[in-house]
């Protein structure tokens, strides 16, 4: 037992069991005593072992008593979620840009002539067979247009845009980065739901698995791979697979559920954005406005907050980057489709309800656009997808997102709604279009879904349209008929529409986080239908019908933090 190293040195060899015995009770009695945290360490130092660590924790060579060295400073963690270039899956991703100070563009009407603007009319999307508001000649009727005298902001610069090479199977995702994976069943369609891609199903698999293993799942089931993604909200892989065969869907995710491999299984189910058919082209008349500004007293609430440095995701189709409306905007872009990043109408039109500053003056000026193309808008087969929809969401949390918005609607999607679920945990707030199916139709989702803030829409008389879905799931309502919206190349659109209705009340969720960073999604949620004004239809409350009733922008805000000391001029008594 005895070293040049003992723990107790005697001058006879035959008298060292006294002082062992006294030193080994000491060094029991220390090891009793010592905290917790510490008691590792008193252990390795009766075997003669000095612990160091601020070395990574290993215990290296041997030394007297009393020479083991703790770190116990302060430890810093940097989190993750920032604006990188980080690639997921198929989809392509867009480096971070700067943005400058909102600003508005030249009072008065954009569309008279001389003023150097185009204007069009919307004409995308299907018609839910709802009525625009108008006066007695059936033209719609716009209110008056903002006034303001600040410059336009130039155009974006530069963006750069990679793509990523695809996700191989089996690649672990960053550590700590989603919850356990978990056997999930009930992802058979119900038995009339058909909204869904005829030879396609989405499948989670472990991040262990191997390529060799997914090849012999692929055989088993005759399937073909098509695209895959890691998959962070739900720590698995997500892989999208064609059936080769013609068997019905249904079948083959019965058959997916009962192998040991798969987590989960279901159908590529197919969703809609939200937006009308829009009036036909005319020539602009009169004196044509964003009169929900007025409706949603937002000038009175951007004296509060106007969205700065929130970052709100639109899922949707493509946006025009280029807009000078957007100038500074864009935070970055992600192809969920992988078919390369096209501006449309739709996304346009949302993200400048969101967040335009120029001629048009959207809901959080300020705030920061993760523009997510998971819809083509050509109706085509990969539009609008399970696969597109949660790779998007998934790109968008995992790149800081603390809003997101969601103006389309299908059916009720398991994987999409286990992807919700896993963000609203994250604390992001989730924004959807109620639908324009009209007052019949079923709920729609993700409107539907209760992690979600379902909206729908109201004419200028505060009266819901026709088209305009309705019901106890919906949590409040916005203006979303005969809206003045941005459009591809500069120009400008009239259009209606639940989808307009949400982007409103998404840039509402971003003043109101700037107000207060670490607001939850519920919290939230309890502050935007607590202000909101209830809505009553001919004569009889609506509350089961809209909600809490029209979001007042404003009010909102308002009640999450004291009253500056010049509050009362704010907003004028008549609308207090």
């Amino acid at each position: 037992m005895r070293s040049g190293q003992d723990l107790a040195r005697t001058t006879h060899s035959n008298a060292i069991s006294p002082p062992r015995l006294f030193l080994s009770a000491a060094l029991a009695a220390l090891l009793v005593a010592a905290p917790t945290g510490h008691q590792a360490s008193a252990q390795m130092q009766m075997m003669g072992l000095r612990p160091s660590l601020g070395g990574g924790g290993a215990v290296t060579g041997v030394g007297a008593l009393g020479g083991g060295r703790f770190n116990s400073g302060r430890r810093s963690f940097v989190p993750t979620g920032h604006f990188g270039h980080i690639a997921i899956g198929e989809g392509s991703n867009i480096g971070v840009v700067g943005r400058g100070d909102p600003g508005r563009g030249p009072s008065g009407n954009p569309c008279k002539p001389g003023r150097g603007t185009r204007c069009v009319v919307n004409t995308g999307g299907d018609h839910p067979g709802g009525n625009h508001p108008g006066g007695g000649d059936g033209n719609p009727r716009f209110p008056h247009w903002p006034i303001g005298s600040h410059p336009i902001i130039p155009a974006n610069p530069p963006v750069v845009m990679t793509q990523p090479p695809a996700t191989g199977i089996g690649s672990q995702p960053p550590a700590g980065s989603g919850p356990q994976a978990l056997r999930r069943s009930g992802g058979v369609p119900p038995l009339n739901e058909r909204r869904y891609v005829p030879d396609e199903v989405v499948v989670e698999l472990a991040t262990s698995i191997t390529n060799q293993q997914t090849d012999a799942l692929a055989r088993r089931h005759r399937l073909t791979r098509l695209q895959s993604v890691a998959f962070q909200l739900g720590g698995t892989t997500l892989v999208r697979w064609r059936i080769a065969d013609r068997r019905p869907v249904p079948a083959v995710v019965r058959a997916l559920e009962t192998d040991a491999a798969v987590l989960s299984a279901q159908p590529n189910y197919l969703f809609a954005l939200q937006d009308e058919t829009a009036l036909p082209a005319a020539p602009s008349e009169g004196d044509p406005a964003q009169y929900i500004l007025d409706k949603m007293h937002l000038p009175q609430a951007h004296e509060l907050a106007k969205g700065s440095k929130v970052v709100v995701a639109v899922i949707d189709s493509g946006v025009d980057v280029t807009h000078p409306d957007l100038a500074g905007d864009i935070a970055g872009t992600f192809d969920a489709l992988g078919t390369g990043l096209k501006a449309h109408t739709h996304g346009t039109a949302i993200a400048g309800a969101i967040a335009a500053h120029g001629r048009l003056m959207g809901a959080a000026p300020a705030a920061q656009i993760l523009a997510v193309r998971a819809f083509s808008g050509n109706d085509g087969a990969d539009d609008g997808t399970t696969f597109a929809i949660m790779s998007g969401l998934n790109w968008a949390v995992s790149h800081g997102a603390r809003v997101v918005n969601m103006s389309f609607a299908g059916p009720q999607d398991p994987g999409i709604a286990r992807s919700l679920a896993a963000a609203h945990e994250k604390g992001v707030v989730l924004v959807a279009a109620a639908g324009n199916k009209g007052a019949k139709s079923p709920p729609l989702y993700p409107a539907a879904d209760p992690n979600v803030i379902a909206v729908t829409a109201t004419d200028v008389s505060d009266q819901l349209p026709a088209f305009a879905n309705r019901g106890r799931y919906v949590a409040v309502a916005a203006p979303g008929v005969d809206l003045m919206l941005l459009a591809p190349n500069g120009s400008l659109q009239f259009s209606s529409g639940t989808s307009f209705s949400a982007a409103y009340v998404t840039g509402t969720a971003a003043l109101m986080l700037e107000r207060k960073p670490d607001l939850g999604p519920d919290t939230l949620r309890q502050a935007l239908t607590g202000t909101a004004h209830r809505l009553v239809s001919k004569g009889i409350a609506a509350d089961d019908q809209s909600g809490a009733g029209l979001v007042d922008a404003y009010q909102a805000v308002f009640s999450l933090a004291p009253a500056p000391l010049d509050a009362a001029n704010v907003l004028p008594a008549a609308v207090r």
